[in-house]
């Protein structure tokens, strides 16, 4: 009886999910989704800093282990961007690209967005994408998987409340009183963005690419003069927590840039 229990047991951990994610790489079998979801920059000009981040974030991500094929890009101007193909950034597409994309991609769902942010959500072409609405698109479109969210935008910690759950990781550059920067004409990337294409190539997985992003932030800030500080949150589900050794990033690609 002992045996045939533990039989079933190496049964089960042989075919768990994380096991079977692991035969291919951690993230080999999740879906991704990243968007720039403005061109404005402060002043009301144009800015490619939300773009760049929409491109060179989806590279890092390969360089991390993800399935090129299962990274798909948004732009609010996918016409200046034909080399990359990203879809048009609204609420519907994005979420009709997550529920499909998750259908085939079952492991694990991540969300990214650089834009502009206010209090009551973030910029999302002519929409204003509110935390409980994205709550809802990724519960409903990634369920019973672990997910990793990123919102690069002002005020953008007002999203972690909604999205709270046990098996989710997420990540805002900013508190939700609280600005951040980079959003200029002439700037490649805003620093959150900037800061994590730097921390992604010597991090070992989303834990500690939150914590170098905010130490990234925190030095860019700081030698720039921007004030008050941005204090870029970290928040990990309770249940994804022990679970991060087995979401190492694969470093055999090469590196983001």
């Amino acid at each position: 009886m002992r045996r045939a229990a533990a039989v079933i047991g190496l049964l089960v951990l042989l075919f768990s999910p994380a096991t079977a994610a692991l035969a291919g790489g951690p993230f080999s079998n999740w879906s991704a989704v990243v968007v720039a979801g403005d061109f404005r920059a402060q002043s009301g000009g144009p800015t490619e800093a939300f773009d760049n981040a929409r491109r060179d974030v989806s590279k890092a991500l390969a360089a991390m282990g993800f399935e090129t094929s299962a990274i798909q890009q948004f732009s609010v101007r996918p016409e200046r961007y034909p080399a990359d193909a990203p879809g048009r950034a609204e609420a519907r597409a994005i979420y009709d690209a997550l529920r499909t994309k998750a259908q085939t991609a079952k492991s694990g769902c991540l969300f990214y967005i650089s834009t502009h942010g206010s209090p009551e959500g973030v910029i999302l072409g002519q929409q204003l994408l509110r935390p409980h609405l994205l709550a809802a698109m990724l519960n409903d479109a990634c369920p019973a998987r672990p997910s990793v969210v990123v919102i690069s935008a002002c005020f953008s910690g007002v999203f972690i409340p909604p999205l709270q759950r046990p098996d989710r990781l997420i990540l805002t550059a900013a508190r939700p009183d609280r600005a951040s920067f980079g959003c200029g004409e002439s700037d490649t990337y805003p620093f959150f963005d900037a800061c994590f294409l730097s921390a992604a190539p010597s991090a070992k997985d989303f834990a500690t690419l939150g914590a170098g992003v905010q130490a990234c932030v925190a030095r860019k800030e700081k030698e720039t003069g921007a004030e008050p500080a941005s204090e870029p949150q970290i928040w990990v589900g309770p249940a994804l927590r022990p679970m991060l050794p087995l979401y190492a990033f694969n470093r055999t690609q090469t590196k983001a840039p």
